[in-house]
């Protein structure tokens, strides 16, 4: 393994592995950039807790990737080997693969076809504070494996922000929490709101341009959805002085999002949805812009169904 610069997770990491020896379920605490993803699950394949392979959750096919990649990286191999993924479409794992990194849907298909998980030794529910219909069954169905066909099954909750007590007591599981890395933040607030008659990405194309033009470094601006990235990036074309824009969000191609997220020369401009928030690390950004708003699925009791509606 490659040595790593310490992370706030690592002081935790005997005690939360300790307890998973003994009862074998846990709920773990920390906050963003703590290192959770990416050393929780090596640290437990280090001490050979289980013989079976480390399946671990994530909400999204970008952060699934970017977290088998890095975990890869660490170990100095590629992905596939040691540490692969599978996300609806695409796999890369191989015969001696022992972490895989899946998202919600791929775990419930599985419990589906297989529900004791043979060769799966721990399932880890990473981001669990951003609460899905799959991570919540893929859970539930996970406790039912464990209490009637697989007592041997490691269990692991993990979320920065979740309020533990309720998940602990049904999962009868103890909860830890590490410390987080924290960084100076400057926050700064409009003196009045955007004017009603104003677009939204006209707003934020202004502001962009205007924090830019006032700070070093590059910039992660937070929209709702494609739509309003793509006119915003339009928008700002020939106004940053050739600075490089790029778009972030979930039905991207692989290959756009990781030159999104991929280390620069210089500075950059990455407008991204909330696929950004959680999971992912963007190096070098020093300026956030958050327009207040994001498109989330709601349940519309009138229709029966899920639709997207954007809130502030």
């Amino acid at each position: 393994m490659i040595a790593a610069e310490p992370l706030p997770i690592d002081a935790i990491l005997p005690e939360l592995l300790d307890n998973l020896r003994a009862c074998g379920r846990a709920v773990l605490q920390a906050p963003p950039g703590a290192g959770k993803t990416t050393r929780v699950p090596l640290a437990m394949l280090d001490a050979e807790l289980t013989a079976g392979k480390i399946l671990m959750l994530e909400p999204r096919r970008l952060a699934a990737r970017a977290a088998a990649e890095r975990m890869a990286a660490s170990l100095d191999q590629k992905v596939g080997h040691t540490v692969g993924y599978r996300i609806r479409g695409e796999s890369a794992v191989g015969p001696v693969t022992r972490i895989e990194v899946v998202t919600e849907g791929i775990l419930t298909r599985m419990l589906q076809d297989t529900p004791d998980l043979p060769g799966v030794g721990a399932v880890i529910f990473d981001e669990f504070h951003e609460r899905s219909l799959n991570a919540d069954l893929g859970l539930a169905l996970c406790l039912e494996v464990t209490d009637a066909l697989r007592d041997d099954l490691i269990l692991l909750v993990m979320s920065a922000t979740l309020d533990a007590g309720p998940v602990a007591d049904v999962m009868r599981a103890p909860i830890l929490t590490s410390e987080g890395k924290s960084f100076d933040v400057e926050p700064c607030w409009l003196p009045k709101p955007m004017a009603k008659d104003m677009r939204f990405e006209v707003g934020m194309t202004d502001l962009i341009v205007s924090a830019f033009a006032e700070a070093h470094g590059s910039l992660l601006a937070f929209l709702p959805g494609e739509g309003e990235i793509r006119k915003t990036a339009a928008m700002l074309d020939g106004q940053t002085a050739n600075v490089p824009v790029y778009p972030l969000f979930g039905a991207m191609d692989f290959k756009a999002q990781r030159a999104a997220v991929a280390p620069g020369k210089g500075r950059k401009i990455v407008l991204a949805t909330s696929i950004a928030e959680t999971s992912l690390t963007i190096p070098d950004i020093r300026i956030v812009v958050d327009g207040g708003r994001a498109r989330r699925a709601r349940f519309d009791a009138s229709s029966g169904m899920s639709r997207l509606i954007t809130e502030r």
